[in-house]
């Protein structure tokens, strides 16, 4: 409704004589302090906010405007000389045109509507009875429905409510010993910041190296800016209360080795921890980003894999995926532990210029791990696997023989990394045309190489239970 729209038109005009008992502050001021911003991943926020105040002696209410506008009331704390919190209240219902109509149930404003053809205004008394999508009004003895009909009208209110705010608010009654300006540090939890790791690879397949730029991107949904803070990312699974303990399981993911170095980082409990080198302003709805990691020509290699989830058969050749191999070792890696995040790698064309080739995820690594990244499927690398001849040995045991056929129609020779899994319980390899390296309980291994151009074979007879 045209009414509803115009916000200038809402909070203008003589009704503004009576004044609000809040005073709302200039849009282009902040009312933070000294404000340190704590994020860690999974949407989750510490702020630390400073601010100078003049308290009076005994009991007092104190506003502070500019709060997250998804702060954890429950979380709040305050800690000044001599000050203690009584009460706390977050008035979260921010000023809007719709909500200015809520608000005005009950109450009368004054609608102005203008005359297209001659410019005249006509000013009438209305009392707000509904404003449930749709305003109902009461203008003397008859009840009109405001509506957008092409002609001009704007409303006045007489008043801002007062638990309407234009910024997400935290008032808090306090207790003070002596009355007097002093610093007071509001500390709480909020949702709506969060943060992840971007890594850009540029891969030289020729020279089995890479150079790797990686980004922190920091993401602020909080519905409130943080003005200059001092800001510090925390890389790691915070418990929440709401986690469920991990128990274990088959490990999935591009981590193929886990590290065992530790990184030059500042550590805090089982996390690290990413300062940014300067205070920084992160406006509401703002994505920022900034460098941490800069590395140039560290070992990397393409490889090829593909996982047999079962002793079946496929009845198409399949491609192969295509991996990036690398490590994140001090020595011949990136040298660093990785916060979890996306890796898009690119390649240059015959043209020199850098092609987008794929992109995997990666969760939070430790330095010294080997990776291979998955960055898309082969187009000529192809693998059918056949069941050639299944028969029971008896009433517990059945023989399964197995043949893969691998294709390679690039102009080079490739090693795949063919994987079958599966092979639960007491399952073993009775025959195999080459030799295989069980990479776990139910999973063997045959590195293949393929010819360029050309094809592989790998036959394996499983006797298993099932």
């Amino acid at each position: 409704m045209r009414s509803m729209i115009l916000l200038s038109a809402l909070l203008a005009g003589s009704a503004l004589a009576q004044p609000a008992p809040n005073t709302i502050p200039p849009p282009s001021q902040s009312a933070q302090g000294d404000v340190a911003v704590t994020i860690y991943n999974g949407d989750l926020a510490l702020v630390q906010d400073t601010r100078q105040l003049d308290i009076p002696a005994g009991r007092s209410r104190q506003e502070f405007p500019d709060v997250s506008a998804q702060i954890r009331p429950e979380t709040v704390t305050l800690s000044g000389a001599g000050v203690g919190i009584v009460e706390q209240n977050f008035d979260f219902d921010l000023l809007s045109p719709q909500a200015l109509m809520e608000k005005a149930v009950g109450e009368t404003i004054t609608l102005v509507r203008t005359n297209p053809a001659t410019g005249a205004e006509v000013r009438e008394r209305a009392r707000v009875l509904a404003a449930n999508g749709g305003v109902v009004l009461q203008i003397g003895d008859r009840i009109e429905v405001l509506r957008d009909d092409g002609l001009p009208v704007r409303v006045i209110f007489d008043r801002v409510p007062e638990n309407l705010r234009a910024r997400p608010t935290l008032s808090v009654t306090v207790q003070s010993e002596r009355a007097g300006r002093r610093p007071v540090t509001l500390t709480y939890l909020s949702a709506g910041l969060g943060w992840s790791a971007d890594y850009v690879a540029l891969f030289d397949e020729s020279n089995g190296r890479m150079d790797v730029q990686g980004w922190i991107t920091l993401t602020n949904n909080s519905g409130t800016p943080y003005v200059n803070a001092n800001t510090l990312l925390v890389a790691g699974a915070v418990g929440a209360g709401n986690q469920q303990p991990n128990y274990g399981g088959r490990q999935q993911g591009p981590i193929r080795n886990p590290g065992t170095e530790t990184s030059n980082r500042e550590r805090l409990g089982d996390f690290y921890l990413y300062p940014l080198a300067a205070r920084t302003t992160i406006a509401n709805r703002q994505t920022k980003q900034v460098s941490f990691l800069d590395v140039h020509g560290t070992p990397a290699a393409r490889a090829y894999e593909y996982d047999n989830a079962w002793l079946g058969t496929t009845e198409q050749p399949v491609s192969a995926n295509t991996v990036l191999r690398f490590s994140s070792s001090r020595d011949q890696g990136l040298g660093d532990a990785l916060p979890a995040g996306t890796v898009r790698v690119y390649q240059r064309d015959a043209r020199g210029n850098p092609q987008f080739v794929g992109e995997s995820q990666i969760g939070h690594t430790p330095m010294g791990s080997e990776l291979g990244l998955t960055t898309g499927q082969a187009f000529d690398v192809k693998v059918r696997a056949v069941v050639e001849r299944r028969e029971r040995v008896n009433s517990d045991r059945w023989r399964t023989t197995m043949r893969y056929t691998l294709t390679n129609a690039r102009p080079n020779p490739v090693t795949v990394d063919l994987l079958q899994s599966g092979l639960w319980g007491d399952a073993r390899i009775a025959e195999e045309s080459m030799a295989s390296t069980r990479r776990s309980a139910d999973e063997a291994l045959w590195r293949v190489p393929v010819p360029a151009n050309g094809e592989a074979t790998v036959t394996a007879t499983f006797d298993t239970r099932f």
